[in-house]
Formats: C-alpha cells, sequence, structure tokens
C-alpha cells in the first residue's frame, strides 16, 4: 500500500497536470469571432398603424441593446438558466458536477451550462456534442468571461438563443409570441419566455412536433415552468413575493396565435420594394450590401386597408372583363398600377403594383417609368396657360379662351409658320373622331379631351414651359421626353403612378406641393436613424391657378369623359387619359383628401413592350374613362369611407379670355324689323296708327358655353365604362349630330412618335 505522502503527492502531480494542461488550454485557445449565420438579422417593415407588414430576410432576428430588454426579462432568464450569472467567471464548476450527477441518475440534463457558455455555443461554435467542443467551450467561455462585461455577455446570449417560432432572438421572439416590442414585455410574458429557451417545441402552448408536444401537453408545462420561475425570481431576490403573487393571481399570460410569416406575395413585396428604395435613397451611406444583412426596422406610410381595398379593386375589374382563356390573344398580358397619396403631405397610404412576387410579378407597376399618360398630362398644359400666357407674354389665359377643336389640323409655331414634318409637308394633329367641335372653350376641350385645342395651345405657350409646370406639380425630371415636339401636350412623358398622383395632389391642396414619401422612422440595434423626416410642403403654383384647374377637372366628372366616378358621390375632380394605338389607359383624379392614379396597359414580361389594348375585355378598344375610371371610383368609395364630403375651394376668374390666333370675329346677330304697313285704298280718319314693333334683342352664346343658362346645348362625354362598354375620352357628340366614334385619340403622331393623347 502506498504510504499518504505518496498518495498526496500523486494528488500534487495530478492537480498540477490539470493546471498545467489548464493553461496550456487557455494560452493556446483564441475567441472566435461571432459567427455571421449566429448574427444574421432580416429587416422588419411596418404598417403605419406599427403592425408587422413583413419581415424581409433568411432569419427572423433583429438585434437589440441591453438597455432595450426590461430588467424583469433580463432576471428571468438569468433565474431560470444560471442563478449565479452575475457572479461566475464564464464557467460555473459546480452547476457541470451537478449536471453530471443528474445525468448519471438519469434526471434532467438542464443546467451544467451558464449563459456564457450557451452564448458561446450560439454565437461561436458548432452545435456538434462532441468532448473536443465541449473542451473548447469551457476555455473560450473562461476567456470571454475575463474580455467581456456581463451586460454584454447576456446581450450576446438574449439575440443568439432561439424561442420557437422561427424567432431569433429576443426582440423577435416578443414579436412572434405577443405582437409587441422587447422593451414592453411585462414580468409575466418575461417569466414565459424564458420558459421557452429549455425547449420551445415543448412548451409554446401552441403545440409542437410529435405526440409529446399537444398544445394540451405544452401549455400544462408551460404553466409550470412559468411558475417555477416567477419562484425563482423571488428566491434569488429579482422580483418582490407581492409582485409574484400579484401576477400570478393575474394567470399565465397565454401569448397570441402563431401568425403565418410575412413574406413577399400579394402586394407586400412592392411596398418593401418603394420602402427600401426611399432608405437607400435618403441614407446614401448604408449600401444595399450592408442594408440587406438586415437590422432594421423601417416604418411605412401603407395604410393596410387601402392597399387592401386598392388590391381588391382592381380584383373586380380585371375578374369582370379580363378573361385570358377566353381571349388569350386579346386579354393576355393585361396589367393595372395605381398608387394613393395624401394631398399637402405627400404620405404615400396604397399602393397597387401588380399580380404579385408569388405570381413572377417582379416589377412594380406602381413606381415604374415606360407607361405613357396620354391626356392625363393636359391639365399641366392648362396651368402652363394660365401662368406664363401665350409665347411667355405674361398674360394669363382664362380657361374660357377658345381654341380649333375641328379634327386634322395642322399646328402653328409661335412665329405663325407650320410644323413640318421630315418631308415637308405639314404635321397635322388629329383627334379621336372628326367630330366638327369648331372652337371651343378650353374648358370644354378638356372636358371632352379633344386633343388639337391642347397641342396648339401647348405650342402657343411652349412646351418647355408646359415641361417646368409638370415638374413644378412634383413629376421627375427623369420621366420627361425629351422632344418637346407637338405630342409632348398630349403626354408622350412616362412618369410613376405615384408621381401622377403626387402631381395631382398638387392641385387638390391649392398649389401645395409635397414630395411623396413611404417611410417614417427608420431604426437599427435600438436608435432612430436621421434623415426620415416627413418632407416639408412648399407653395408651388398659384393657388387661384391650381384651383381654376380643379374647377375644369370637376367638370370632366360632372360631364365628361370621367363621368364613371360621379358614383363617388363626393366632390372630386380628375382626367382621362389614353394613348396612341390604344397601348396604355389612365385615369388620375382627386378629393381634398386623396389623390389617386390608376394605369393600365399590356405588356409582356419576357419581351417587354406594349401591345395594342384593342379588343381586351371585348370592347373596340379601352379608355382612361373605362376601365380604369371604374377601378378608381371603386377604390375610393373604400378608400373615402366614413370621411366627410369637403368642397374644393372656390375658383376665382383668372387671365384672359385670349383666344386662338385666326379665331373668326362672330358675326353679329341681325336685328329683325317690321315692314312698313301697306296703305289701305280707302283711308279711314279714324284707324289708329300703326306702330313699328322693336325686336326684343336675344341672348346668344356657343352651344357648348357650360356658362350659358339658356342654351339647349349638349354636355355630355363617353359612356365612361360600364357593362356597356368603355367610353372615349373625346366621345360626347351634340344630340343633333351623328354619334362620332368613341374612344380616345388613337392617330397624329406621326414623325414626332409617341402617344397623342385622349
Amino acid at each position: 500500500m502506498p504510504s499518504w505522502k505518496q498518495v498526496a503527492s500523486m494528488c500534487v502531480a495530478v492537480a498540477g497536470l490539470v493546471v498545467g494542461v489548464a493553461g496550456v488550454g487557455l494560452a493556446l485557445v483564441q475567441v472566435p469571432d461571432v459567427n455571421k449565420a449566429a448574427m444574421s438579422q432580416n429587416n422588419v417593415y411596418l404598417w403605419a398603424d406599427d403592425k408587422v407588414m413583413a419581415r424581409d430576410g433568411e432569419t427572423n432576428r433583429q438585434v437589440v441593446g441591453i438597455s432595450e430588454v426590461p430588467m424583469s426579462m433580463q432576471e428571468a432568464v438569468i433565474s431560470a438558466e444560471n442563478a449565479s450569472f452575475r457572479q461566475d467567471h464564464g464557467v460555473d464548476p459546480m452547476g457541470i458536477l451537478r449536471a453530471l450527477v443528474n445525468m448519471a441518475r438519469g434526471g434532467d440534463t438542464q443546467g451544467g451550462s451558464t449563459i456564457t457558455q450557451q452564448y458561446v455555443k450560439n454565437a461561436m461554435l458548432s452545435q456538434e456534442q462532441t468532448i473536443t467542443r465541449k473542451f473548447k467551450e469551457l476555455f473560450i467561455s473562461i476567456k470571454v468571461g475575463w474580455k467581456q462585461t456581463k451586460p454584454e455577455i447576456l446581450a450576446g446570449y438574449l439575440n443568439t438563443s432561439y424561442f420557437g417560432r422561427g424567432a431569433y432572438g429576443i426582440q423577435a421572439a416578443a414579436q412572434a409570441y405577443y405582437g409587441k416590442d422587447a422593451s414592453k414585455l411585462n414580468p409575466s410574458e418575461s417569466a414565459f419566455l424564458a420558459a421557452t429557451l429549455k425547449g420551445a417545441n415543448l412548451y409554446d402552448p401552441a403545440g409542437g412536433i410529435g405526440g409529446n408536444a399537444t398544445p394540451a401537453l405544452n401549455t400544462a408545462r408551460a404553466k409550470e415552468r412559468w411558475t417555477w420561475i416567477l419562484d425563482r425570481m423571488v428566491e434569488n431576490h429579482h422580483l418582490p413575493a407581492a409582485e409574484a403573487a400579484k401576477w400570478k393571481a393575474k394567470g399565465f399570460p397565454m401569448p397570441q396565435k402563431p401568425k403565418a410569416g410575412a413574406s413577399k406575395g400579394g402586394q407586400i413585396g412592392y411596398l418593401i420594394d418603394v420602402a427600401k428604395k426611399y432608405v437607400l435613397k435618403h441614407r446614401p451611406d448604408i449600401s444595399e450590401a450592408r442594408f440587406d444583412k438586415g437590422g432594421y426596422t423601417i416604418k411605412t406610410t401603407f395604410d393596410e386597408k387601402k392597399t387592401k381595398e386598392l388590391a381588391a379593386a382592381v380584383k373586380q375589374v380585371n375578374d369582370r372583363y379580363i378573361n385570358p382563356k377566353l381571349r388569350p390573344e386579346k386579354d393576355k398580358y393585361v396589367q393595372f398600377g395605381g398608387a394613393s397619396v395624401v394631398p399637402g403631405d405627400g404620405k404615400i397610404v396604397a399602393l397597387y403594383g401588380g399580380d404579385g412576387y408569388d405570381q413572377g410579378h417582379f416589377s412594380n407597376n406602381a413606381d415604374t417609368y415606360g407607361v405613357p399618360v396620354g391626356s392625363t398630362w393636359k391639365p399641366f398644359v392648362l396651368a402652363a396657360a394660365m401662368k406664363y400666357g401665350k409665347a411667355g407674354d405674361g398674360q394669363a389665359l382664362s380657361p374660357d379662351s377658345k381654341y380649333n377643336g375641328d379634327d386634322h389640323l395642322k399646328v402653328r409655331k409661335p412665329d405663325g409658320t407650320y410644323v413640318l414634318k421630315k418631308d415637308n409637308t405639314p404635321f397635322y394633329q388629329v383627334n379621336e373622331s372628326d367630330h366638327p367641335w369648331g372652337y371651343i372653350t378650353l374648358r370644354k376641350a378638356m372636358e371632352q379631351s379633344v386633343n388639337t385645342p391642347f397641342v396648339q395651345l401647348g405650342m402657343d405657350v411652349g412646351m418647355a414651359k408646359v415641361r417646368d409646370m409638370a415638374q413644378t406639380a412634383g413629376i421627375a425630371p427623369s420621366s420627361f421626353d425629351r422632344n418637346l415636339n407637338p405630342s409632348f401636350a398630349l403626354g408622350t412623358s412616362t412618369p410613376s403612378a405615384i408621381r401622377m398622383a403626387d402631381a395631382y395632389a398638387t392641385f387638390a391642396a391649392s398649389g401645395m406641393q409635397a414630395e411623396p414619401y413611404s417611410v417614417i422612422k427608420v431604426t437599427s440595434e435600438g436608435k432612430e436613424l436621421d434623415g426620415f423626416d416627413k418632407p416639408s410642403a412648399r407653395s408651388a403654383i398659384d393657388p387661384n391657378i391650381a384651383n381654376n384647374v380643379t374647377d375644369v377637372l370637376e367638370n370632366v366628372i360632372q360631364n365628361g369623359t370621367g363621368k364613371a366616378a360621379k358614383k363617388l358621390g363626393k366632390p372630386a375632380a380628375g382626367k382621362t387619359g389614353t394613348t396612341d394605338e390604344n397601348k396604355s389607359a389612365w385615369f388620375v383624379g382627386y378629393t381634398k383628401q386623396l389623390s389617386t392614379a390608376i394605369t393600365m396597359f399590356r405588356e409582356d414580361a419576357q419581351n417587354p413592350r406594349q401591345l395594342s389594348m384593342n379588343g381586351v375585355g371585348g370592347f373596340d378598344s379601352i379608355h382612361g374613362g373605362a376601365l380604369p375610371t371604374e377601378v378608381w371610383t371603386q377604390y375610393m368609395l373604400q378608400a373615402m369611407d366614413g370621411l366627410p364630403s369637403t368642397d374644393f375651394p372656390a375658383a376665382q376668374p383668372i387671365g384672359q379670355v385670349i383666344n386662338e390666333t385666326g379665331m373668326p370675329s362672330p358675326t353679329p346677330t341681325p336685328t329683325p324689323t317690321l315692314a312698313p304697313p301697306t296703305p289701305s285704298s280707302t283711308p279711314s280718319t279714324s284707324a289708329s296708327p300703326t306702330q313699328t314693333p322693336t325686336a326684343t334683342p336675344t341672348a346668344t352664346c356657343t352651344p357648348w358655353d357650360v356658362r350659358c343658362k339658356n342654351h339647349g346645348g349638349h354636355n355630355g362625354g363617353g359612356t365612361g365604362g360600364g357593362p356597356g362598354g368603355p367610353g372615349g375620352d373625346t366621345g360626347g357628340t351634340p344630340p343633333t349630330s351623328p354619334d362620332p366614334t368613341s374612344g380616345g385619340s388613337t392617330g397624329g403622331g406621326g414623325i414626332f412618335g409617341g402617344p397623342t393623347g385622349g
């Protein structure tokens, strides 16, 4: 038998060897960097009311600082997982020994690892169960305990732990179980979330995978552990006993039912697209690569209800008229786009970008340049005329000025010479029909969307001035047609639906222009980023010019090509638009509270070029007064529900009536006179003297003067769509004339190309 000295010497040698090995191990082991995967995050997008709209990224995680985690959550985790956390040095020898004893007895295997060890395993090492990894974990945990503070370690642990329901980290867990930020968790909710760290599959009351993870069994286990954690918090002096009793009396904090993870399906992908672009534009210091790594919470301006209403309006009209199976050659590739903006504010509240990312449609029809806007451009021509006058003479034109509205007219330059084609022959502008309008007011020309007056007006004012007015209203310069030829007045430019809604919103707000915006606030790691204040509105257009444009556009809905929008039943103004060869159709309209633009076109995503819509829906042609106006009306009926009928400010008379050069002077109406009486063959001395009657003057006015009260003129326009067929932009006819072909403009582009409006 060895003597006690030999035994003592051997123990000292073994202890020295262990210490030596440990020392060498500590010296050799380096603290690795945190795994990128362990800290990967997603970006969270919120609706305007703070509800989660979508999470964009592979891992549902948002890293938060320890200051954003309530003390009750911190203490619940410490009480449940590692009561000695604030005192230990990264490892707990007694805890490891207890774990080994429990394992030998077949008991609970939890409790051997400290929070530091679990953080190291989650963030720096693999999850493999090997002796080598376990030793690495021990040595690295000791070093981490030396180098990092306890708050840093606890934050790392809370941000890398898996809580179930696809949620990595405490912020994602708080949203997944209680629909709130981690900072708003109470002690009772904190105790439950700490319970899920033991294994969410068995502790989520919604149930898990396997026969032992039913909702009933999981709920029973969760309640038991929740109670135990509250008791542990009291035992460790982390929660007063009275407060724990209060939470127990209130009962188990049952979490909300699991929700399907928000994806990019439906309109969500387009909303994310617009918000992301807005963030990157306003924070150029954030690269797209950095942004895509995640960690940002983006609060948008989008209204969930209005977004769904806009999508529903498109679907209703599309399902009613468009049938690719019935008409594969005509109805295939039909697309809609739309946007809704708050006048005077610029807030984008709703978008319709297309069929959806999940349907393979990735281009955003609400924010894509490339679809000519047609006659919805004419209000900018009128506004420019009211500001600049002819050839920039500064003499504002009244909307009651008259221009020739006949079909197939030569167009004059400001110097009086005619616009010529390449072969030196005159360029002729045409209308949708050959109806002989004669000289009509600009008001009437807008109402019936007659092209020839606005082409000549644009030439008289100067297309550069028209362009400047459109930009002032809110149209982005990048979307302008660079060819300022006669067709420029009829909408050859291609702004997005967002920009068109915003520009018309300037008219709705009496000339106050606000840049459209889609993001209210961005936070990262608990800090709000600068650069996302609401854009300030500016006075862009003279209020009376804007109000006069609105007054004219109200008449478009009441009497003209936008009649279908009268169903809204509230004060509204708007304009239809159709382009050459019927390749696109628009309706842009507004109330005092909301401006909305709807576009419709055909385009094969695999072969991007716009196709004619002739024959779509079984109609000869599709125009702005038909399906786009119907979508607008269906949406606005819902979006405006509950809002008051607010009148626009009254438009005051503006400018002078300056008619088109060359307009003939009206022929005076002759005053009828009576022939002198024929003398009687037998004079009578008693005959009364015969008085010559004086003709009563008769008030005269042009048959299309909408302000004239005593004429029998007809103010009707196109049918505006509906079951009977689409109405055209220039389809109005007097009751005494043959009915011309209805619809938007389809001709007159000539060598200048592009759409010719309608």
